[in-house]
């Protein structure tokens, strides 16, 4: 069985920065998945953040977090992360990663941010960015 759990959210002041944590497990970072990173704010949809294949890193960004939001992993510990630079007011929400099988799915781009690409998720963690 897939589970994931997320840790790391908090309470920012804008511009600054926080490391988002998806511990994984039920699969391991050597088998073919792909983890997305989603937020959802209030009163609003998930919104895709990112794309990970788990086996070569492979990452696709969206166009609102480029530049901004990066993805690492420890492939030991089975953990993926989200660096979050920069941050804004905009970017509070509930944070949430997901897997899939379909381990090249990134690689279609913006679809890989779709909610419906993702089977498993996590219970998600806080980002809350004051001005």
């Amino acid at each position: 069985e897939v589970q994931l759990v997320e840790s790391g959210g908090d309470l920012v002041q804008a511009g600054g920065s926080l490391r988002l944590s998806c511990a994984a497990s039920g699969f391991t970072f050597d088998e073919d998945y792909a983890i997305g990173w989603f937020l959802q704010a209030p009163g609003k949809e998930h919104e895709g953040v990112s794309c990970t294949s788990t086996t070569d890193g492979y990452t696709y960004y969206a166009d609102s977090v480029k530049g901004r939001f990066t993805i690492s992993s420890d492939n030991a510990e089975n953990t993926m992360y989200l660096q979050m630079n920069s941050l804004k007011p905009e970017d509070t929400a509930v944070y949430y990663c997901a897997a899939t099988e379909v381990g090249d799915i990134c690689t279609y781009s913006t679809a890989s941010l779709y909610y419906e690409a993702y089977d498993d998720w996590g219970q998600g963690t806080q980002v809350t960015v004051s001005s």
